[in-house]
């Protein structure tokens, strides 16, 4: 797996978590959602990723988006 595609799992995962929160337990969860997207729609336009980083640090090889 390189940076790429855990930056992409990691954000589909804190997006379906979120999802389940705010159905189990109050909408108030929708707020990660919201803030994942915004980190998502950042990242695309500005190519800066705290995730990307964080998973370089962890010795994943990088992909082609995130350098």
């Amino acid at each position: 797996m390189n940076v790429d595609k855990a930056v992409l799992s990691f954000a589909g995962t804190m997006v379906l978590i979120s999802a389940a929160l705010a159905w189990l337990v109050g909408p108030v969860w929708l707020l990660l959602t919201v803030f994942v997207g915004l980190n998502m729609l950042q990242a695309g336009i500005t190519g800066f990723c705290p995730a990307a980083m964080i998973f370089r640090r962890l010795g994943l090889p990088p992909g082609v988006a995130f350098r």
